[in-house]
């Protein structure tokens, strides 16, 4: 069961689980009212599963012929607190040394292949110098996002003063590992039109929701609807690598999702929800009882609303298809980019190679000015500007003009008039929440979903997640925030999950974030909304520095280039709950490498 298609027909499939949760109420039974056949245990630990269901997870040695075993250094070759790659001859693992003993994972970030040993050790987990996924030294577990699959583990032993390690190959091959997972144990106790769980959207939110429940154990109907015509995706790609096809930006593929019985509804529209019979009302119609609802339906791209906007080759990035056929279109053409925002620089700097002309039309100043500063603003605008990309700012469209029905010209409030053959429209978006106005679910005035630390919102079994939602940023003393970044979006997406099953878990992550332009990466973590000053370390002319953004006398956010992994250092202490202060930062700045870190490796404040 599971995987792509219009709606979802009853097999029943069957597998004996024992999960650790809290005693299901009358309220956790099937809509249809049959009671789950799963066996719950209040206190216990064990999970099993059928051994030819997960022969990996049962037993990483089971082949002889898959494992090798070799010595990769003296024990005292690392001191507390060190990693290294080391090489076992048919692959790499990374050793780490911690607390005196000896860990052995996967050496590479199963997000984008990231050197797990230029990032980040710290309280038993190792966090990635790129996009700051986290993983558990002890166990591999993925413990923050983004990304899905979490780390082999490998056994370590130490014997006459040398460390061997004991690996499988073939993880050693794959560097990555996909968690057990359940099934569904009988999906003929379900009609058609009822499940346990439905999720409404397919991002990085919903899928983790559905992914964690399944490594919870959880064995009751999963439904998953989408707007889109794919299985979830990759989707801040659709801006860094604008050809790429759906298959290979696919976060998982099609017979992942019917190995674990989690069906997705494509082309699908939730039209109305109905939180007191517990009803989804789609577009076409078609009706669908939940007795929990996951919402996690993501924004939508604000159009321009001058003359002509209804002219053809005019686009937001929303889909595959959308990006492909703006890099067919704007191949050897004049491209306009509308609104420097993440998504129209990162779409200017793709196109930059394949287009003729590419232009960039601005209401600010310099790019990024809110987010980055005006200075890291304008070291970004230099660089594009070197890449032949022409900026027009502090001014807006007025109109788009066509020959033939197809966009001939763009004409700015300045009097400006462009030649554009193809426009992309990055001026921001609004929360997809419209259907869900007389839902009595909690939305605030900018239509974002009110969640608390758990996703739940005011309505008993209804979680939200993503980027429509405002919850509670402990970071920035529980203020209510909307973060609209992929890392998010998965930590949102588990917390949901695990409070379903009542965990009672509470959100507590970083903020984290990157954009990429011209090979060159900006990485970003925590909040700095509402900064006051920013506090620069390096040069930005070379584009090698790291900025601080500090309101009054604390560090709120960071951000940096070509200066790894000092984002993910800093992550990692505010993670740990302490404060790095703006006058130790502008110490470190005024004595550059011998300036005090103790701030930054966890001796400070």
């Amino acid at each position: 069961m599971g995987g792509c298609f219009s709606k979802p027909k009853p097999v029943e499939v069957k597998i004996e689980v024992v999960i650790p949760e809290k005693e299901r109420s009358k309220e956790e039974m099937s809509p249809n009212g049959k009671a789950s056949p799963l066996i719950y245990k209040v206190n216990g630990t064990a999970r099993h599963y059928h051994l030819e269901e997960h022969p990996i997870a049962s037993n990483p040695y089971h082949n002889p012929k898959d494992v090798v075993e070799a010595s990769v250094c003296h024990v005292k070759d690392l001191e507390n607190g060190q990693m290294r790659e080391v090489d076992l001859g048919c692959g790499k693992a990374l050793l780490i040394k911690e607390n005196g003993e000896f860990h052995a994972v996967g050496h590479k970030c199963p997000h984008y292949g990231a050197p797990l040993v230029k990032g980040v050790l710290s309280r038993g987990r190792i966090r990635c110098p790129w996009h700051g996924a986290c993983f558990n030294i002890s166990t591999g577990d993925i413990e923050d996002f983004p990304g899905l699959d979490s780390l082999p583990r490998f056994q370590v032993k130490i014997e006459k003063e040398k460390v061997y390690i004991r690996a499988s190959k073939q993880a050693l091959q794959t560097q990555r590992r996909t968690k057990v997972m359940a099934k569904c144990i009988s999906l003929s106790n379900y009609n058609l039109s009822s499940t346990n769980v439905l999720i409404i959207g397919a991002g990085a939110a919903g899928l983790l929701c559905a992914e964690t429940l399944r490594q919870e154990g959880f064995s009751d109907r999963i439904v998953m609807c989408t707007m889109d015509r794919h299985l979830p995706y990759d989707r801040p790609k659709l801006s860094k690598s604008m050809d790429s096809h759906p298959e290979q930006i696919a976060l998982r593929p099609k017979e992942f999702f019917r190995s674990y019985d989690i069906e997705v509804l494509t082309e699908m529209q939730v039209a109305a929800v109905d939180v007191k019979s517990k009803t989804a009302v789609f577009k076409d119609g078609f009706k669908m009882e939940y007795n929990k609802l996951m919402i996690a339906t993501g924004n939508t791209p604000k159009a321009l609303s001058c003359k002509g906007k209804e002219v053809e080759n005019v686009f937001n990035i929303r889909t595959p298809e959308d990006a492909s056929r703006v890099v067919k279109l704007a191949t050897s053409k004049n491209v306009v980019i509308v609104g420097a925002s993440f998504l129209g620089m990162e779409v200017a700097a793709y196109l930059t190679e394949r287009a003729h002309s590419v232009s960039v039309v601005e209401l600010e100043e310099v790019p990024f000015k809110k987010f980055f500063g005006e200075r890291v603003g304008r070291a970004v605008m230099k660089m594009f500007e070197s890449n032949r990309v022409k900026f027009y700012m502090q001014t807006e469209v007025s109109e788009l003009r066509e020959q033939e029905s197809k966009l001939k010209e763009v004409v700015l409030k300045s009097g400006k008039v462009l030649r554009a053959d193809v426009c992309v429209v990055g001026i921001g978006a609004v929360p997809a929440t419209g259907f869900l106005k007389q839902s009595g679910i909690n939305i605030d005035s900018k239509g974002f979903i009110v969640v608390n630390k758990m996703m739940q919102t005011n309505i008993p079994g209804v979680f939200a997640a993503g980027d429509a939602v405002t919850f509670p940023l402990s970071l920035r003393n529980n203020k209510k925030v909307n973060v609209p970044h992929w890392q998010m979006a998965h930590m949102h997406g588990r917390v949901a999950a695990l409070n379903m099953l009542a965990h009672g878990v509470e959100l507590s992550t970083v903020p984290y974030l990157w954009t990429a332009m011209f090979g060159k990466s900006i990485r970003y973590a925590g909040h700095g909304e509402g900064f006051d000053d920013v506090v620069i370390q390096g040069d930005l002319d070379e584009l090698k520095f790291v900025a601080f953004y500090t309101k009054s006398d604390e560090v709120v956010a960071v951000a940096s280039m070509n200066y790894d992994p000092i984002v993910s250092k800093v992550a990692e202490v505010l993670a740990a709950g302490r404060t790095v202060r703006k006058r130790d930062v502008e110490l470190f700045v005024r004595h550059g490498k011998t300036g005090d870190m103790s701030w930054l490796t966890g001796k400070g404040s």
